[in-house]
């Protein structure tokens, strides 16, 4: 009798366990290929139903093309770049993709950069690169208090990148700040023009991709197991409108975001131990 009133209360707890991690309203659209197991960004054209994803630092600087299963279609090798640490994708409304060269886990780096690639639908793809410094840092590396310069998401909006930081302060207070760069090549400073506290636990929190939907209206920003919407922002400040909050309820190492329309979200995941890296869809309620 013991014994079957065990197996009984385990059969309970594993179905709860399980309902538990159901509970997310993320959808799986497939597994990703072991070629992109460090998918560091997506991004996707208006006008095209490709998507196109990088890997972060320690690949080579390879451009993969997806279908909307998350399957490769082609590769593209970008010419006149190097992948130092590519973080996310952004693109234009005169398909131009940009790639953030901007990955500064260490807060050390001073050369900081965007490539823009142009005419990615042919076989004549030209790259120019922006590079830019930001405004308000002054050593490198900064105080183990002050380390909030790494760069993982940016978006394109009116002839301007818009970059959110990863906090990685030794007291983590959840704040990601807003810099504004211009589309034009060459050597920049960023501008500091807004910050915003997302929430003080840092494996929740830390901001790792974002994505504007075709309109302009609607930004999307990612971590690890929350996604924020601003809408109804005016002018440079993002922050200053509505933010929704949403909890996933699904934690994993979530790199990369984009919008498939306006109502609706892919978002990628990197490899973990044994599971290959995943393509997902969130429908915004």
């Amino acid at each position: 009798m013991k014994l079957i009133t065990f197996f009984l209360l385990l059969t309970i707890s594993l179905s709860v366990s399980c309902q538990k991690n159901d509970s997310t309203d993320l959808i799986i659209i497939n597994g990703l290929s072991k070629n992109i197991k460090e998918i560091s960004g997506i991004t996707k054209f208006t006008s095209d139903t490709l998507l196109y994803a990088i890997n972060d630092s320690g690949n080579d600087n390879t451009l993969f093309c997806l279908n909307q299963k998350g399957k490769i279609v082609k590769k593209l090798k970008i010419p006149n770049s190097k992948n130092v640490d590519w973080e996310d994708l952004a693109y234009d409304h005169q398909n131009n993709l940009y790639i953030g060269d901007f990955g500064n886990n260490y807060n050390n780096r001073k050369d900081l950069s965007i490539y823009k690639v142009s005419n990615i639908f042919s076989d004549n793809i030209e790259v120019s690169k922006i590079e830019f410094s930001l405004e308000d840092q002054k050593k490198f590396p900064p105080g183990k208090k002050n380390k909030n310069f790494d760069i993982e998401a940016f978006i394109y909006r009116n002839g301007s990148f818009y970059l959110f930081t990863k906090n990685r302060s030794s007291k983590f207070d959840g704040v990601t700040k807003l810099y504004k760069v211009s589309d034009t090549p060459g050597k920049q400073i960023a501008t500091l023009i807004g910050s915003y506290k997302t929430c003080d636990d840092s494996n929740d929190c830390f901001i790792s991709g974002a994505a504007i939907n075709s309109t302009a209206d609607k930004i999307a920003l990612l971590t690890y197991n929350k996604i924020f919407i601003l809408s109804d922002f005016k002018d440079d400040n993002l922050f200053n409108g509505r933010i929704k909050k949403i909890k996933l309820n699904h934690f994993s190492q979530k790199e990369g975001i984009c919008f498939k329309n306006d109502s609706t979200l892919l978002i990628v995941d990197e490899k973990r131990k044994n599971m290959k890296g995943r393509l997902y869809e969130y429908r915004i309620k």
